[in-house]
């Protein structure tokens, strides 16, 4: 049963984190074998449960249609919303990958000997609780708690009001999984339930070791601005994919659409095409006509409407050129030497995932180099930028920052480490009066 049937939501927000907290310490302890077999029950309820899934998230939708019609929620959210039979066909394959994967615990990433009988270790470990907040889609539900669960946390979810019921759904059967594991404890998840929890869950500095925020770029500021917790989310994803004068310009239009409208409503779909004018009269009524055909509107720059004069495309501004629209909308900027594209994305980027399409390695190479971002691809459609299509199972967020973890959010950046250091009586005194010297020499690992 889900926090509200139980009654845990009654527990303050506090409460419910330090439960959390003690929960954390347990799942830490349990073995990679537990873990795995925790979630792969899950997986199996989540398969059995689809129709209770689909009811609850039609209840969902049904709400939701009305505030899209009233204009009080956009039409990329309420994609995000919708559940198919599909989407949980996913949620249990994501499981299922997760459980594949190693153990991110207790790696041993260095060994150190200082002195004789003296050597230090350091090992991967849990970070212990991490809270993770967002908005309309119901699959970061399966996705994250997976993760966290996989890598020893306890989580704290709150997702959007508008995916309230299937989310309820998602965490029932989570808890019902959770029953036939004894040394599982119930808050290793919870399910918050209100909006004033959220305020309430940033001042927990000493119960919450991070906060992940995903969402809308002025959901994701807001958080970061508000929060005494350690914060780690990207604020928009303003994605390029340029198109050089080297580029197969078959291998582009097929990159392009799929970048643009495979899922628009993604954080990782393009938002400006980059053409060089060499090949921009050639290339751009191509593409022009393949994305128009996928219903996608269009906006350009001086160039590109002089170009495509039939088309009678929007003045594209540099407001547009800084917009994550997450739509069929595409920016299109006729630009005239690499040297203007790295310009162009070093100025507007959001750091999150950039493409160039190009035969030429030099190029490929500045580019590869000096793009500053998450994602740098070439020859490869932005929406490669993906935790599972990256082998890490799913994600727990894309991470435009440079500290932590960067990019498509997996179990790596769900952990830290811990030095051990083991002697036999060793004092600092004795190296300070120079008795003996301290010696570092790095040991293989799994020394």
């Amino acid at each position: 049963m889900s926090n509200a049937r139980t009654g845990v939501a009654k527990l303050s927000v506090r409460a419910q984190a330090s439960a959390a907290r003690a929960a954390a310490r347990r799942i830490a302890l349990l073995s990679n074998g537990v873990r795995n077999a925790v979630l792969l029950d899950v997986s199996k309820r989540i398969e059995q449960n689809t129709a209770r899934i689909l009811a609850a998230n039609a209840k969902d939708c049904k709400a939701a249609q009305e505030l899209v019609r009233r204009g009080k929620m956009a039409e990329a959210a309420f994609a995000r919303l919708r559940v198919s039979k599909k989407t949980i066909s996913e949620m249990v394959r994501r499981l299922e990958e997760v459980s594949r994967l190693d153990d991110p615990i207790g790696i041993r990433l260095l060994t150190r000997q200082l002195d004789d009988g003296l050597t230090l270790y350091k090992e991967s470990c849990p970070l212990g609780v991490v809270a993770v907040v967002f908005e309309s889609r119901p699959d970061v539900v399966p996705q994250v708690a997976a993760l966290t669960f996989k890598s020893g946390n306890a989580v704290l979810l709150k997702g959007g009001a508008e995916a309230a019921k299937t989310n309820e759904v998602l965490v029932d059967l989570w808890h019902e999984a959770l029953k036939r594991f004894p040394d599982v404890p119930a808050a290793a998840l919870t399910l918050l339930q209100s909006r004033s929890d959220v305020m309430k869950l940033l001042e927990l500095k000493r119960e919450v070791d991070l906060i992940v925020p995903r969402g809308s770029k002025e959901f994701v500021e807001y958080i970061a601005t508000n929060s005494r917790v350690p914060v780690l989310g990207h604020g928009e994803g303003i994605c390029h994919v340029y198109v050089d004068r080297a580029a197969d310009l078959s291998m582009a239009n097929a990159i392009v659409v799929d970048a643009k409208t495979q899922y628009p409503a993604a954080c990782n779909s393009a938002e400006t095409l980059l053409v060089h004018q060499d090949v921009a009269a050639e290339f751009l009524p191509q593409i022009a006509a393949s994305l128009t055909a996928m219903g996608v509107e269009l906006r350009g720059c001086g160039r590109t409407r002089t170009i495509l004069r039939e088309a009678n495309l929007k003045k594209a501004t540099d407001e547009d050129w800084a917009t994550e629209y997450s739509d069929l909308i595409l920016a299109i900027r006729v630009v005239n030497s690499l040297d203007a594209a790295l310009e162009h994305i070093a100025e507007y980027g959001s750091l999150h995932t950039e493409a160039i399409v190009t035969k030429d390695a030099a190029a490929a190479k500045r580019f590869l180099n000096e793009v500053d971002a998450a994602g740098v691809y070439h020859n490869v459609s932005t929406r490669f930028a993906d935790g599972y299509r990256y082998g890490l199972g799913s994600e727990v967020g894309i991470s435009n920052s440079k500290l932590h973890a960067r990019g498509p959010m997996g179990m790596e950046g769900l952990t830290t480490y811990k030095y051990k250091l083991v002697g036999d009586g060793h004092v600092v005194g004795m190296y300070e009066r120079g008795e003996k010297i301290l010696n570092p020499r790095r040991l293989s690992p799994n020394f």
